[in-house]
C-alpha cells in the first residue's frame, strides 16, 4: 500500500477529531506539525483540491436535527450512469454509491425534516420511473469513520462511540449547524467569522460547539477525509438478517470489533429483509473479507443470513444537508448565503 505523504500524515490523521476549539485554531496545528501557519493552511487547501480532505466540520448524531435516509434501488446496467446522475443532481444526497447486487445503487437523502426526505424520495421514484428501498435509521451502535489511516485495514476506531442520546440541535442554534456543515473556514481566525455573521460573539461560538460535543450532538468534529482518495478503496457493506430478540446484542458486538468502523441497526422493507449493518474498510479486498469472516463468527452472526455488498463505482460523496437550506427552499442559513 502506498503510505500517507507527510502532509497527509501531519494535518489529516491526528485531527480527525479534536479539532482545537479556539480563536486561532490553525495556530494550535501549526505548533503540533513544527509548521508555519500560513503553510498549514495552504496544506489543508490543498488537500482539500486533491479530494484527500472533505471538509473540516462536524459529525452530527442521528438525532441532532434534520433527517436522512438510506436508499436502495435495483437500476437495470444499461441505465445505471443516467439514473445515478439523476440520483446525484440532488442537493439533499450527499452520498452516492455503485455496490455489488441487484439492488445496485445506494444513496443517502438528507433534509430539513422527515417530510422533507420523503416529498424527495417520492420525486426522484417518479423522475426516475423505479421504485427505492427506504431504509430508516432505527439505532446506531457505531457511526465513526475517525480512525487511524496509516494500516491496511481501519483498526479500532481512535475512540469509542458513546452510548447516549444526543441532545438535539436548538433552533436558535440552526444556522451555526448549517455553517459547521459547509466547513471551517481555512483562514486565521475561522469562528470570528462565523459569530460575525451569526451575530455572536466568538466565545459564544466556541462554546456552543464545545456544549455540543460534551452532550454528544456532535460525534466528533475536525478533518473530514475521503477515504477513497486515501487509498481505503474496497469498502464493503454487510448485511444481516437478524431475529428481533438478538440484534442490539449482535449489534453492539460488533460495534466493539476491531475493524469495523460503522454499525448500526435499520427497518426492513419489503423485498428486504436485512435489518443489521456493518462497515469494513480497507485497501484490498482479501483483507475485507477476512474481518468480515472473523467479526460476523465473533458477534453471533455466523447462523444468521448475510450478504456481503462491495462498492463499485463513487458518483457522489458530500457533506449533508440536514441544516443548510436547499436550493429553492426557506430555512434559518438561508440568511446566511450559504
Amino acid at each position: 500500500m502506498a503510505p500517507l505523504d507527510t502532509l497527509q500524515l501531519a494535518l489529516l490523521n491526528p485531527w480527525q477529531r479534536g479539532f482545537p476549539l479556539v480563536r486561532d485554531p490553525f495556530h494550535q496545528i501549526a505548533q503540533q506539525a513544527g509548521m508555519a501557519v500560513d503553510a498549514v493552511l495552504a496544506g489543508y487547501a490543498q488537500l482539500q483540491a486533491s479530494g484527500a480532505l472533505s471538509r473540516i466540520g462536524g459529525v452530527f448524531a442521528g438525532h441532532a436535527g434534520g433527517a436522512a435516509l438510506l436508499a436502495a434501488m435495483a437500476v437495470p446496467p444499461e441505465r445505471l450512469c443516467a439514473v445515478a446522475a439523476q440520483v446525484s443532481a440532488h442537493p439533499g444526497v450527499n452520498h452516492n454509491y455503485e455496490r455489488e447486487h441487484r439492488h445496485n445503487l445506494w444513496f443517502v437523502m438528507t433534509g430539513h425534516d422527515d417530510p422533507a426526505v420523503r416529498r424527495a424520495m417520492a420525486a426522484l421514484e417518479q423522475q426516475t420511473g423505479l421504485p427505492a428501498l427506504q431504509l430508516r435509521m432505527e439505532r446506531a451502535y457505531r457511526i465513526d469513520l475517525g480512525f487511524d489511516l496509516r494500516s491496511r485495514i481501519a483498526p479500532a476506531p481512535m475512540a469509542a462511540a458513546a452510548a447516549r442520546t444526543a441532545a438535539p440541535v436548538a433552533a436558535v442554534d440552526r444556522p451555526l449547524a448549517a455553517l459547521l456543515e459547509g466547513g471551517v473556514p481555512l483562514e486565521h481566525h475561522p469562528f470570528d467569522a462565523w459569530a460575525q455573521a451569526l451575530g455572536r460573539t466568538p466565545h459564544e461560538v466556541l462554546q456552543t460547539l464545545q456544549h455540543w460535543l460534551d452532550t454528544g450532538t456532535l460525534r466528533r468534529l475536525g478533518a473530514i477525509v475521503r477515504h477513497h482518495e486515501l487509498g481505503f478503496d474496497a469498502n464493503a457493506m454487510t448485511v444481516f438478517d437478524v431475529p428481533d430478540a438478538e440484534v442490539d446484542a449482535c449489534g453492539e458486538a460488533l460495534a466493539r470489533a476491531a475493524g469495523v468502523t460503522l454499525a448500526y441497526r435499520r427497518a426492513r422493507a419489503a423485498g428486504w429483509p436485512y435489518n443489521l449493518y456493518c462497515m469494513v474498510h480497507g485497501r484490498d479486498r482479501a483483507a475485507v473479507l477476512a474481518v468480515i469472516e472473523r467479526v460476523t463468527a465473533r458477534s453471533g452472526l455466523a447462523h444468521v443470513p448475510r450478504e456481503v455488498l462491495f462498492s463499485r463505482q463513487r458518483f457522489k460523496q458530500t457533506g449533508p444537508r440536514r441544516f443548510r437550506a436547499l436550493p429553492g427552499t426557506t430555512g434559518e442559513a438561508h440568511a446566511l448565503s450559504l
